[in-house]
């Protein structure tokens, strides 16, 4: 096995995997409000009308019907991912799912709010921690071990 100093890189995709997997599902709670009403210190939206309305800045072209779609749909990826990851099932088509859904949100905020913008929330940085798991291959207490 390849170590990089104390750490393996089974080790490294399974920090990798969980770190992916808990940023998403964040993200997913502060638009059900667990992390506070809006407005509160560190929330983003606090519920999911804003939520909502931010997706529609996102998509400028989207009327509030649709961005209620696209916002489920959104949503709906991000718990599916994150909990593929989290068990480590089919690590590498998660990686490569949770690339592309992070892919098009930066795309969509630099393109909307700024080219800045997701510089500022590390989502490229993200996209390539994804990246990087998808060619890792197996990482450790992974269900994808077990099959």
């Amino acid at each position: 096995m390849i170590r990089m100093k104390n750490i393996t890189i089974l080790e490294a995709g399974l920090i990798l995997r969980i770190v992916l997997a808990i940023t998403m599902l964040s993200a997913v709670a502060d638009r059900f409000g667990v992390w506070g009403a809006p407005g509160s210190h560190q929330v983003a939206w606090g519920n999911w009308d804003n939520f909502v309305s931010y997706t529609q800045t996102l998509n400028p072209y989207a009327n509030q019907a649709t961005a209620e779609i696209l916002g489920g749909i959104a949503t709906f990826f991000e718990v599916l991912l994150s909990l593929l990851l989290l068990f480590g099932f089919k690590t590498r088509l998660a990686a490569l799912g949770t690339a592309f859904l992070l892919f098009f949100f930066g795309f969509a905020m630099a393109v909307s709010i700024s080219v800045k913008a997701p510089f500022d929330y590390s989502v490229w940085t993200s996209v390539a921690a994804a990246l990087l798991l998808a060619n890792i291959g197996k990482t450790a207490f992974a269900v994808d071990n077990r099959i």
